[in-house]
């Protein structure tokens, strides 16, 4: 079999990868999100009288929940001791949309990637949970990895995108 792959041993069995001899150095994550909406719909979101509440502020929680427990949800993911996670959101009425942006933080020896962008897409999907009762076609879009550093790999940054 093929070994490599970092998922699999050498007889072709899914393992966990031991990162127990690498360095443990800071390592940071930041990911994005975009969620579209109606302008009546975005208003509503604005004015905290959407059917569920306070949008914005689920959203950041459940995003900063996800990342605490993405060890869980995505299979050979180690669990990571956070030092910090944070959402904040960008919110554009032309066009009316929301940028999420999902930071994670820890000290360790694996990086935190996973986190921050399971977490964007957590904060996205609460804002379409929270809306979907005045809009069911909201666009989630523009996942990606902006930003990491820390560890062997060294420093990411992805390129612009066009708007």
């Amino acid at each position: 079999m093929n070994s490599s792959f970092s998922h699999l041993d050498g007889q072709g069995n899914v393992t966990m990868v031991d990162v127990g001899g690498k360095q443990a150095t800071e390592r940071v994550a930041i990911a994005e999100a975009v969620v579209e909406l109606r302008p009546a719909t975005l208003e509503l979101l604005l004015k905290v009288a959407l059917p569920k509440g306070d949008v914005l502020t689920c959203a950041k929680i459940g995003g900063i929940m996800a990342a605490k427990r993405v060890g869980e949800l995505i299979p050979l993911c180690h669990p990571l001791s956070l030092t910090y996670a944070d959402i904040r959101f960008e919110v554009s009425e032309t066009p009316p949309r929301i940028r999420i942006e999902a930071e994670t933080r820890t000290v360790g020896n694996t990086g935190v990637e996973m986190e921050a962008i399971v977490a964007a897409q957590t904060a996205a999907a609460v804002i379409y949970d929270m809306c979907k009762a005045v809009q069911r076609d909201i666009i989630i879009s523009r996942v990606r990895l902006l930003h990491k550093r820390g560890g062997k790999s060294g420093e990411f940054n992805a390129p612009d995108m066009e708007e």
